[in-house]
């Protein structure tokens, strides 16, 4: 079981004043967030791309680089890489000069992309949103399994024998594919035989076990060991010294973006209400103490089957302060607590069976 982080890089009014942090200063914050969440001995640390003016970063491997030097352990991961609005050589190559500078611990998430301002910035049609997303996964994975590639396809130049480097460390740079839940994505991943993630951001978790149940299915019937896929939830949270403490200082910048992208994409007023009732066991949200946001976790563990979660934080401007506290409490107090009883939970059904 790994435990680790994710971010946007957000640079949002502050809810408090409506002063709204520089994309630099929001930048360097996360660098610091990354390298002290390798020491606190969490897993990974994701940072997703974005381009737009209330996320500050565009070129996730760059960011990533920059923490990779002053860290030892920690997987670094884009979360995700909007593959189908890039070119898949150039992707290949920035995370695999980041495998280089960090020893063989870079990741790389690909995705669609649930914001689209990268599409038209790049010159894309949103019409061939998923051609484009099956055409470029292609290439990635061909690059990623041979030092020259030929290729072609109808949205990018054909390539004729062509070398890509530098090549990385890891053999091969590990591909999660990167899905809101939908079926297809499932299906894709289990033929690929490729690690899946999953947003689970709303809503109940245990509505993502039949995607799980489906990946897996989909996998064994291509020949893949089901074993050894990987399973990872992003999921909106924060961890305080208690469960009231978490809520007064996340339910504000929360509910803030949260109303932003409701306005944009159609959707229903987020609420205090909604944001309590997300809070609940079986609700998408991990805010609270050590105790409650452990035991969530690992009910997420049990029921959906995930084999790795990521706690994204923050969904808004927060102090930084208050960032870095909740990574060291996810890391020094919750992952303990998680990966103990899912051990001990693990044994005790493999006796059972």
């Amino acid at each position: 079981m790994e435990i680790g982080i994710t971010t946007f890089v957000e640079t949002t009014p502050d809810v408090q004043n409506g002063k709204v942090m520089s994309h630099a200063e929001r930048i360097r914050e996360v660098v610091e967030e990354i390298v002290l969440a390798d020491q606190v001995g969490l897993d990974v640390f994701g940072v997703g791309e974005h381009h737009r003016e209330d996320f500050a970063c565009s070129a996730p491997a760059v960011l990533l680089a920059a923490a990779a030097s002053q860290t030892k352990n920690i997987r670094l991961t884009s979360a995700v890489s909007v593959l189908s609005s890039d070119d898949p050589v150039r992707v290949y190559q920035e995370f695999s000069t980041l495998d280089a500078i960090s020893n063989g611990r870079a990741e790389i998430m690909a995705g669609r992309g649930s914001f689209i301002e990268s599409f038209p910035l790049f010159g894309y049609d949103l019409q061939d949103y998923d051609e484009l997303f099956d055409e470029k996964l292609d290439l990635l994975l061909k690059i990623r399994e041979s030092e020259k590639v030929t290729w072609s396809g109808r949205h990018r130049p054909s390539i004729n024998n062509r070398g890509v480097y530098p090549r990385a460390v890891q053999n091969p740079l590990p591909v999660w594919i990167a899905s809101g839940g939908t079926p297809k994505s499932a299906i894709r991943a289990g033929i690929l035989g490729l690690p899946l993630v999953l947003a689970i951001i709303g809503g109940s978790p245990l509505q993502f076990e039949p995607v799980v149940e489906l990946y897996k299915r989909v996998a064994k019937q291509a020949g893949h060991d089901v074993s050894k896929l990987k399973i990872a939830s992003h999921s909106h949270g924060f961890v305080a010294e208690t469960t009231a403490i978490a809520k007064e200082k996340f339910y504000p910048p929360t509910a803030h973006v949260m109303n932003v992208l409701a306005k944009e994409r159609g959707w229903g007023p987020y609420t205090r209400k909604t944001f309590d009732d997300a809070s609940s066991l079986k609700g998408a949200l991990y805010v609270g103490d050590v105790a409650t946001v452990a035991e969530k976790i690992i009910f997420l563990r049990k029921n959906v089957g995930i084999t790795r979660f990521m706690l994204h934080v923050p969904v808004g401007s927060m102090p930084h302060e208050d960032v870095l506290r909740a990574i060291e409490l996810l890391g020094s107090e919750v992952a303990p607590i998680v990966k103990a009883e899912i051990d001990r939970w693990e044994v005790e059904t493999e006796e059972i069976l």
